[in-house]
């Protein structure tokens, strides 16, 4: 039982993690700004495999 909510608790992470990423390319150049990330940035960031 433990295994399976530790996988849980990890998969939860990943799709959470992909989540943010996928905020950054809502994000208008200014709010960008405000965090010092490039649109550029912004969508490389957003590309990248979930596990990543």
């Amino acid at each position: 039982m433990y295994v399976v909510r530790s996988l849980a608790k990890w998969i939860d992470h990943l799709l959470e993690r992909r989540r943010s990423r996928l905020v950054l390319l809502e994000m208008t150049d200014d709010q960008l700004k405000d965090i010092g990330v490039s649109r550029c940035d912004a969508h490389r960031e957003a590309i990248r495999p979930f596990w990543d």
